[in-house]
């Protein structure tokens, strides 16, 4: 089998980037390896655009991977198209400034960081947020509409765009629902590749049974975490993949992706996975992880009913009354 192509995820602030770039070797593996990164454009500071054009000029692919401030978010959702549009156009502006090239675009759609981040503090003031929207179909419709806008802009300037999504999409997708993403903020966006986040590190003991159950779903993924990123709900105090658990994820993604993404290329350099990654066999045979991926399939087959059974109230409506009928009429004739 043909090797499949990696993109790592880099999530730093302009001084830590400049510092991991200064070091030689990380370039000179990157290239080897024949890597790409998705750059989280954190800023657009003179520090970062440095950065890109010296991995433009050696020849490293960047993708530049579209953040908003904390305060307005972090990653892009149904709070903040407006924004989202905004930064863009702020970005496009940046770019031309410093001269960079960009391999694609990334669009990361995760629920609002401050959300997030209050729901993981218990504030029972966000539930009075949160369930209200459960009924809100307008901001959803209104959210898609400017994300398909902003979408078809980037693929106007000739970008393709990657989308970074929670797996459960797919679920909801396949349901014909949109209850999560009207509670969560997720929006389906138009893309060129959609890259299911498929994290075992946070998804422990089940994790490499989740992503066996997907990758079928998928035409792209990514895995880890090898460590770094933003903190949010103790995300930094959950243990890193070590080797032993990054190989089996990166064997069991390639058995079905030619495209493999990686968070983070800073966890990597921290571990000394690159240097491994150079010589890593590929074709070492593996025992796919059945057993538990068929556990998670029937957590997944019961999500998607209870999904599905959100999409059609009424037919749950008269099913429910249909039941009540049944045990009703069946207790008269033993009465």
């Amino acid at each position: 089998m043909v090797k499949p192509h990696l993109t790592l995820f880099c999530e730093l602030e302009a001084a830590a980037l400049q510092e991991l770039f200064d070091n030689p070797a990380v370039i000179q593996d990157l290239q080897e390896l024949q890597a790409g990164i998705s750059l989280g454009i954190l800023d657009l500071s003179a520090e970062r655009a440095a950065v890109v054009r010296r991995l433009n000029e050696v020849g490293i692919p960047v993708i530049a991977w579209q953040l908003l401030p904390k305060e307005q978010g972090y990653w892009f959702n149904a709070s903040n198209a407006h924004q989202a549009t905004t930064r863009y156009a702020e970005f496009k502006a940046w770019t031309e400034e410093h001269g960079l090239q960009w391999a694609g675009v990334g669009i990361d759609i995760e629920p609002d960081m401050r959300e997030a981040e209050q729901l993981v503090r218990g504030k029972r003031r966000m539930l009075h947020t949160l369930l209200p929207r459960a009924f809100d179909y307008e901001r959803m419709r209104r959210a898609q509409s400017e994300y398909n806008l902003l979408v078809a802009q980037m693929r106007v300037d000739g970008y393709k765009v990657d989308s970074y999504v929670f797996p459960l999409i797919i679920d909801e997708r396949k349901a014909g629902s949109t209850m999560l993403r009207r509670l969560t903020g997720l929006v389906d966006v138009p893309s060129d590749r959609e890259v299911p986040m498929l994290y075992s590190s946070f998804l422990r003991p089940r994790g490499a049974g989740t992503l066996w159950s997907y990758a079928p779903d998928v035409q792209a993924m990514a895995v880890g975490s090898t460590g770094g990123g933003v903190t949010v709900g103790g995300a930094d105090k959950v243990r890193p993949l070590d080797w032993s658990e990054f190989s089996r994820d990166l064997r069991l993604a390639r058995r079905w992706c030619s495209e493999i993404y990686v968070f983070s290329l800073e966890g990597c350099v921290r571990q000394d996975l690159l240097r491994q990654l150079k010589v890593f066999d590929w074709d070492r045979p593996f025992t796919p992880p059945l057993d538990v991926a068929a556990q998670v399939n029937q957590f997944r087959c019961a999500l998607g009913t209870g999904l599905w059974l959100s999409a059609h109230p009424l037919t749950m409506l008269s099913t429910f009354l249909a039941v009540v009928w049944l045990v009703s009429h069946l207790r008269r004739r033993h009465s």
